[in-house]
């Protein structure tokens, strides 16, 4: 069977050894005899589940005490109205930074007063906004670290003088995190930490209760903290798959290493784009993420795109082009994907470029 390196912006790369072992709790799940997507979450076998993944999400980015970590379905989008509904007492303010960004904004604006405190969209996202002034009269800032379709991320912890909420959906677990500097970090689980189907949200417990308004049951996560992400039956799978890939991530040294391998990872595909004459990368130099690598064909070989796409897919380059809204191509490092893959789509640019001279 051919190789295949894998960029896929998500759902992403797993680690083989989380699925193989999600393989064998789909035949026998914990020695019951029944089957992972079969099996009741009213079971010690499935409490176990629930507790050692928490566990691992507290060890992996050392949480304190002061916040606890809960799974639900509904995927990030949902958490924007999550976040809505438990923060935005008066004024909210976003980073406008991408289209998710952009998104979580609009669904605030339909609970209360919310508006962009930068924005980024006047050069197409390729930047992260800075210099603006954080006002103290606003419930919570809102930021995107990592913004998937454009390129670019925060990749430090800022100091906010307000309650600070991110959407972490794809650098989470890339990095080292001060979760103490948060009251709310969420995310869907498939660009770094599992499969579709599951978030997470780390929250600070003592930040929630603050709004006056009604919260729907199932939007209140104090709901989730109360029931330890089980008032109603949890994405089973999902969490399972959650479990066996941040094992594996603890295995090969924990958040501290695999932020060592994404540096390299990144440093050696920016380091082609930035040498080759065939490619130019697309985000500022300063916000260049590290887990979705954005470039386009250099200005005069713009009419090799088609030609470069089939030339890196019969070489086994698989989910490099660009998201539809602004083609060209996209590389996406997540941590599963290894240092031997981004090495193979250097080499396939270099071959590129030579056949090209």
């Amino acid at each position: 069977m051919k190789k295949v390196h894998v960029f896929n912006a998500g759902p992403c790369l797993l680690p083989q050894v989380a699925i193989d072992n999600t393989i064998e709790a789909l035949k026998d799940f914990s020695g019951t005899g029944i089957s992972l997507i079969s099996i009741s979450h009213r079971t010690k076998e499935w409490d176990a589940v629930m507790d050692e993944c928490r566990s691992l999400w507290r060890e992996l980015l050392h949480i304190p005490d002061t916040h606890e970590v809960v799974f639900l379905g509904g995927g990030a989008s949902l958490q924007f109205l999550y976040v809505a509904m438990n923060y935005l007492e008066k004024k909210a303010a976003y980073l406008d930074t991408g289209v998710w960004a952009h998104k979580a904004l609009k669904e605030a604006q339909g609970i209360g007063e919310a508006y962009a405190i930068a924005c980024s969209k006047d050069k197409n996202y390729t930047y992260i906004p800075k210099g603006f002034e954080i006002p103290s009269d606003i419930d919570y800032l809102h930021i995107t670290t990592n913004n998937t379709i454009y390129g670019t991320e925060i990749r430090e912890d800022m100091d906010c003088p307000v309650p600070l909420i991110a959407d972490m959906s794809s650098d989470i677990m890339s990095r080292p995190v001060d979760v103490s500097k948060y009251d709310l970090i969420y995310g869907g689980a498939q660009k770094n930490v599992g499969p579709a189907g599951v978030i997470f949200a780390i929250i600070r417990k003592d930040s929630l209760g603050r709004v006056s308004r009604y919260i729907p049951t199932m939007l209140d996560y104090r709901t989730h903290i109360d029931k330890l992400s089980m008032f109603n039956t949890p994405p089973v799978f999902a969490i399972y798959v959650m479990k066996e890939t941040l094992k594996w991530l603890k295995g090969i040294g924990g958040v501290e290493a695999i932020d060592k391998i994404n540096q390299r990872k990144a440093d050696l595909l920016y380091g082609e784009i930035d040498r080759n004459p065939l490619f130019v990368g697309t985000a500022a130099k300063e916000d260049r993420s590290r887990m979705n690598v954005c470039f386009v064909m250099a200005p005069g070989y713009e009419d090799l795109q088609d030609e470069f796409f089939a030339f890196a897919k019969e070489r086994g380059m698989i989910g490099i082009k660009g998201h539809r809204s602004v083609g060209g191509f996209r590389a996406s490092l997540y941590n599963a994907c290894s240092e031997e893959d981004v090495q193979a789509l250097v080499d396939c640019m270099k071959e590129f470029e030579q056949l090209k001279k």
